[in-house]
């Protein structure tokens, strides 16, 4: 698989940290090159049962494990000031030197609500993510070079300050989008992209938006990482997969924007009308591992550098030991 990555989604809202450092080192010795781990302050709904504190976990896995880890995705705009991710950032990379990526994300109130802030709506999210990233960078900038920075914006201080623990490359920052517009500033203002399965037209129009953007810049949209987080249920038989799927992951039948959604609870309500049928051009339910070969290898075909698999189900060590014997080393650039 040249120039190909094939990572793990250790999905903290379902396993305890532990369980989840453990199946992250698992995936590595099974052929998976890396771990994305999201940051959760709940999980989507009650039945997930877990959702630890992402900084500590991939610490854990730094120390398991030899690939690359980041944050799939953190929001750097409401729980956290966008300094405080910096830090967290640039701490991992110092302990784990050109492994770790900086995942961002603009949040949903299911994790951001939690502090009382006001929530506003998706454009004013957008622009306070793209101005945390502004501070972020000027940090990992200024820091390397010894010096100090400041900054006042529209939503955001920072008084004179440096990262005093930075590493002597800026971890990579990766902008998770799904619209054309964010896409294009993505690839004006980070180092890549993210993006979760999606119609192939839509990535390809996204592809499009973010290589327009890096040109902008200045910059070349070929050698930057385009990252990919794949939903899909894998059991021994199609009714186990599909009852994984209604049970532990129902999130990833409903076909509506969840930004604004601020309790477990309530996505278990919402959950009680998703149907087998919803999950259709959404998530692949299959027992057979080549039918999923075959779903990813659309994705390795559009484009994508770095892959990483969520089997939704509990089954992890079970579908780990499939999918690193009879997927990853199909799977072809």
């Amino acid at each position: 698989m040249t120039d190909l990555q094939i990572g793990y989604a250790a999905m903290l809202e379902q396993f305890a940290p532990a369980e989840a450092v453990a199946l992250s080192a698992h995936a590595e010795e099974h052929g998976f090159s890396g771990v994305m781990a999201a940051d959760h302050f709940q999980p989507w709904v009650p039945a997930q049962g877990e959702s630890s504190f992402v900084w500590s976990v991939l610490a854990a896995i730094g120390e398991r494990t030899k690939g690359d880890l980041g944050p799939g995705v953190t929001a750097p705009t409401f729980r956290w000031h966008p300094a405080m991710v910096a830090q967290a950032s640039a701490t991992l990379a110092s302990m784990y030197p050109g492994r770790h990526w900086l995942g961002l994300g603009s949040g949903e109130a299911l994790n951001e609500h939690i502090v009382g802030q006001y929530w506003p709506e998706a454009p004013e999210r957008i622009n306070r993510m793209f101005e945390a990233i502004e501070i972020i960078s000027k940090l990992f900038t200024a820091s390397i070079a010894g010096k100090d920075v400041k900054h006042s914006g529209q939503f955001y201080k920072l008084e004179s300050t440096r990262l005093w623990t930075m590493p002597e490359v800026a971890p990579e920052i990766l902008i998770a989008t799904a619209g054309p517009v964010t896409a294009k500033r993505a690839g004006r203002h980070a180092d890549g992209l993210i993006t979760v399965g999606a119609p192939l037209e839509k990535i390809s129009m996204l592809f499009g938006k973010f290589d327009e953007g890096a040109k902008d810049a200045g910059k070349d949209p070929s050698a930057m990482p385009k990252v990919l987080q794949l939903h899909m249920s894998w059991a021994e038989t199609d009714e186990e997969a599909m009852r994984n799927a209604m049970v532990e992951w129902p999130n990833g039948g409903m076909k509506f924007p969840k930004g604004d959604i601020r309790s477990p609870f309530e996505f278990e309500q919402i959950a009680k009308l998703v149907r087998p049928e919803d999950f259709e051009g959404r998530m692949i339910i299959s027992a057979d591992p080549d039918d999923h070969r075959a779903y990813i290898q659309k994705f390795v075909d559009l484009g994508f550098d770095r892959i990483y698999l969520h089997n939704v189900g509990r089954n992890q060590r079970q579908w780990i030991d499939v999918f690193g014997r009879d997927v990853l080393p199909k799977l072809v650039r």
